[in-house]
């Protein structure tokens, strides 16, 4: 824990709240360790017990996470806004930072003209029973869904896939229930379960998605709702194969106790055919956003599934953030209009697949497996990632911890190839072969 932080408190609500208030005001950042139960205790006079009550509401909130002999720490991403201090520190100078997560800006479509084209178009200001999913964004989604093999009798908007999970998850499942989730899997989406108070159980993945064994074991051990990335899954670039998609849909077969998720962030960044499982189980949802191939700051996705979940889905946003603003409806259905559009982003999904590829192959050149099927990320299972990270980091290379993205999965680091320029694929490749020490073991591993 931070020396320039002291916790306080007579009660578990007191210990919690002086906590939280550490974290906000970013005296206790990310991945600080707070005191063992015995020594906060002992430093509050306090009973074990106190302090243990305070450290539970925590982690029930997804503050914090216990992490056996490595105790308790403040969790990567807390749901809580810190008042000053950015969760990553300013990179250093010549540093090469690999470790985002980000679509390179430099491929992203202009806005510009389709923002001016939608002002000329406006005319008289709407009001609210005129707001809603429009019927050109209902009509143009689902018929890009449908081309992928997505059933699609009923669509409906979220804003980004997150919130589309987060809603799918609240409309379905309670406090304390288990979700199924990839591991190594996207770190936001751990986060979100933590500060939904949601159990995750790992499941396994190799380059094909979900190991099948793991999705029946991660069912028998009581999920209720799995989680899958259709394609580009972070961290890894895995994509779901037609055979494990059969294999799949198979285990899953109308589950009508389990809730089944897909996620296709990647959508028109993919250069691999979508496998959908949509319609296996009794309650399913599809996502597609559309912040990787057109901006991050375009807040929209599709959201097909059946009819119940759709109907919690929508029911609940009426009462509440109410719908997806059709001005950003309109930008999205321009830009999906545009051939200049569709060809600049099919010159970015060919540009990450050159970088992705180039820098596997560079690796498995010098003797360190590492995965990319798909997307904008490499995953390099290594032996200790301290040591490997703090190795890379002598050299100029900042890459992102396999810690953020693992449940119980072995160690590995996640590289971002949308900073990455082709010339410097051979000096990372040369510096990850110095640096990793990569160990044979089952899944994502060497």
């Amino acid at each position: 824990m931070s020396a320039r932080y002291q916790v306080d408190g007579a009660t578990a609500v007191e210990i919690s709240a002086s906590i939280e208030a550490g974290i906000r005001e970013a005296a206790l950042a990310p991945g600080d360790p707070l005191p063992s139960v015995r020594a906060l205790a002992a430093e509050l006079a306090v009973s074990p017990a106190t302090v243990a009550s305070a450290y539970a509401e925590l982690r029930r909130r997804g503050l914090v996470v216990t992490a056996g002999r490595h105790g308790t720490r403040v969790r990567s991403r807390p749901p809580v806004a810190a008042r000053r201090a950015a969760l990553r520190p300013p990179s250093a100078p010549g540093l090469r930072d690999l470790s985002r997560g980000g679509p390179d800006r430099r491929l992203l479509p202009p806005l510009r003209r389709h923002l001016a084209a939608l002002a000329d178009a406006f005319g008289d200001p709407v009001g609210y029973p005129d707001l809603g999913v429009l019927p050109d964004m209902v009509e143009a989604a689902s018929a890009r869904l449908a081309a992928d093999g997505v059933p699609v009798a009923g669509l409906t908007l979220t804003g980004g896939a997150l919130d589309g999970i987060e809603r799918l998850l609240g409309a379905h499942l309670r406090h304390g229930d288990a979700v199924a989730v990839e591991d190594p899997g996207w770190a936001e989406l751990l986060d979100l379960l933590a500060a939904l108070g949601l159990r995750p159980i790992g499941v396994p993945i190799d380059d094909e998605g979900p190991i099948v064994a793991g999705v029946a074991a991660a069912l028998a051990a009581g999920a209720r709702a799995l989680i899958v990335t259709s394609r580009a899954q972070n961290p890894t670039g895995a994509a779901v194969s037609a055979d494990r998609a059969e294999a799949l849909r198979a285990l899953l077969a109308e589950r009508a106790d389990l809730l089944l998720i897909e996620d296709d962030h990647a959508a028109e960044l993919a250069r691999i055919p979508l496998h959908p499982l949509a319609g296996a189980a009794t309650h399913w949802a599809f996502l597609r956003s559309v912040s990787k191939p057109f901006g991050p700051d375009l807040r929209l996705a599709a959201l097909a599934g059946d009819e119940t979940t759709l109907a919690r889905v929508a029911g609940r946003a009426r009462v509440g953030a109410g719908w997806v603003s059709t001005v950003l409806q309109r930008l999205v259905l321009s830009l999906w209009r545009d051939p200049e559009t569709t060809a600049l982003v099919t010159r970015a999904a060919e540009s990450y697949e050159r970088r992705r590829g180039g820098l596997v192959a560079a690796l498995a050149d010098r003797g360190v497996p590492a995965h990319g099927r798909t997307g904008i990320n490499v995953w390099v299972p290594v032996e200790d990632e301290t040591s490997t990270l703090t190795a890379l980091r002598d050299a100029g290379w900042a890459v992102a911890p396999g810690m953020l993205y693992r449940i119980a999965g072995p160690p590995g680091l996640r590289i971002t190839v949308s900073d990455l320029r082709e010339e410097e694929i051979p000096a990372l490749a040369e510096a990850v072969a110095r640096a990793a020490r990569p160990t044979p073991a089952p899944g994502f591993t060497a």
